[in-house]
């Protein structure tokens, strides 16, 4: 195995790794360099297994959907002309020819004057363009058919009626590539009549865990040793973002054992994550573990983030290796704000780093909150709702090695890098997690 010449890139000068000190480049410079890091490929999957995939290749539809123009209401088929400025006051009056089978074309063409009784789903009859409610009608007979229908609204045409190809045109694009598949775009998919769908592969995610302090769950810890709680709450993250991870243990924090397993990790995963040995130590072998891969190098050793300023990003081939913060409030917020949004950039979510789709409600400070310019500080916050108030947001205090700050929190604040901080009653984003 040869052993790469490590590039730690944050002045905009390649300079030779010294694993004496790392430079701090900002969240966003480190985002740009995750971005590097292409889509996986497709693979063809059952339609009921797409929720949360990301489209590979749109979906072209067959055929025009609806197929015809269908009532969205119970109600009665109408020529809008015949019910123009009927209301309560002053009621039109048509003549109701059929009660139309939701099942079956109609075989009738409505006359002037004349209407038909119509389900929810049913096909409108040639002359009918618009659908009166049955709550604004009224018939002046028991049997519908034969009677005479007072209509107590008018209605413009196109109301109340699925038109014609208004879901997906035939030969067009009804679902574009790079579209998450929600219920509702699985449900178009399934009215279009799409067994299978292709979609970017989900990513299979490789999780070390190094120290030599660490011992299984299972275990009885000494003075000294702790459970190990991170490569867990990061297999269950990567399983949100819709990874798939792999857990391979506790390696010890000799550098031959390091190698061999994250050797093996890169081999079988195509992102993988070290908890542990990011920052500066004697014992921190992670970046010389990455740089004793072939074709490896270290793209940037420390993000202007707060907790998780000495995160790792290197790239082995074409896949990126990262190593976490061993605290694991520390490694959480890394989690949430770089890793689960690399792992659905991964899977071709073309919106995966915006934050646009994380779900943020307001929430009044309720004290004073400090920050220091020049890094980026993620809070953790307790929400308190208020009776006819915003939510009162409570921060979470501790240090970073704490399961008790990322447990009573609800979600987190961002403080940017330029701010000095919120004041007391400020209105801010709590970004939900």
């Amino acid at each position: 195995m040869g052993r790469a010449i490590g590039i730690l890139i944050g002045t905009g000068t390649d300079t030779i790794m010294n694993h004496g000190f790392f430079t701090i480049i900002s969240r966003e410079e480190f985002v740009e360099r995750l971005k590097v890091f292409a889509s996986l490929e497709a693979e063809t999957v059952d339609l009921a297994l797409a929720r949360d995939r990301v489209l590979a290749a749109g979906l072209t539809a067959s055929h025009d959907w609806p197929l015809l123009d269908r009532s969205c209401m119970d109600g009665f088929a109408v020529n809008a002309r015949d019910v123009f400025g009927a209301g309560e006051s002053n009621p039109g009056y048509l003549e109701c020819v059929a009660s139309l089978p939701i099942d079956r074309l109609p075989d009738i063409t409505l006359q002037p004057g004349e209407c038909a009784r119509i389900a929810t789903g049913g096909i409108l009859p040639e002359g009918a363009d618009a659908v009166v409610m049955v709550e604004h009608t009224q018939a002046m007979e028991e049997e519908t058919v034969g009677s005479t229908i007072e209509i107590r609204k008018s209605a413009a045409p196109g109301e109340n009626v699925m038109q014609r190809g208004e879901d997906a045109r035939e030969g067009r694009t009804a679902l574009a590539q790079g579209i998450v598949m929600r219920p509702q775009e699985i449900g178009l998919a399934a009215a279009l009549g799409f067994e299978s769908v292709e979609l970017t592969r989900r990513p299979r995610v490789g999780i070390l865990s190094t120290g030599d302090e660490l011992i299984e769950v299972t275990g009885t810890p000494r003075p000294g040793q702790v459970r190990d709680v991170n490569s867990l709450t990061l297999a269950a993250l990567v399983e949100q973002a819709g990874g798939v991870p792999t857990r391979y243990g506790i390696i010890k924090d000799v550098l031959p054992s390091l190698s061999e397993a994250l050797e093996r990790a890169i081999d079988e995963n195509d992102l993988v994550l070290l908890s542990g040995g990011s920052s500066i130590g004697v014992r921190d072998l992670t970046v010389q573990a990455i740089e004793s891969m072939d074709k490896a190098e270290i793209l940037a050793h420390g993000v202007a983030l707060s907790p998780g300023k000495p995160t790792i990003l290197g790239r082995v081939g074409n896949k990126p290796v990262l190593g976490l913060p061993g605290q694991v409030t520390s490694a959480l917020v890394v989690m949430h704000v770089l890793i689960l949004p690399l792992v659905r950039h991964l899977q071709g979510d073309g919106h995966a780093f915006s934050e646009t789709g994380r779900a943020v409600r307001k929430a009044v400070l309720s004290r004073n909150l400090p920050s220091k310019p020049g890094r980026e500080d993620y809070v953790r916050i307790r929400l308190e709702t208020r009776d006819g108030k915003p939510d009162a947001a409570h921060p979470v205090l501790g240090k970073s090695g704490l399961l008790r700050t990322i447990v009573q929190a609800h979600g987190l604040a961002r403080i940017p890098a330029e701010s000095e901080g919120f004041y007391e009653n400020d209105l801010i984003d709590v970004w939900i997690i």
